[in-house]
């Protein structure tokens, strides 16, 4: 499998320096074949404990940043949002 480093750095604004990307690349697909090989989970593996069900957490309203503080922090910004690159066709 052939992995464009390049393109993965540029969508995830990352900066690699030339002599990496081929130690990069192929950590990535030393990566991806690691995932490939994984085992099929079957229904029974997943399955949930009924000793020990789980439980959610209750939603909790508390402070967070302030619009400006998180727009000063973003590359890029237009009316008020954070600009991002286009990723769907």
């Amino acid at each position: 499998m052939n992995i464009d480093i390049k393109r993965v750095a540029k969508l995830a604004r990352l900066r690699i320096e030339e002599e990496k990307l081929d130690k990069f690349e192929r950590e990535m697909e030393s990566i991806v074949a690691m995932v490939e090989n994984l085992p099929e989970l079957t229904d029974k593996a997943v399955g949930l404990d009924p000793s020990r069900p789980m439980g959610l957490r209750e939603d909790k309203i508390r402070p967070s940043l302030k619009r400006g503080e998180l727009l000063a922090n973003a590359p890029q910004t237009q009316a008020g949002c954070v600009v991002v690159p286009k990723t769907v066709e």
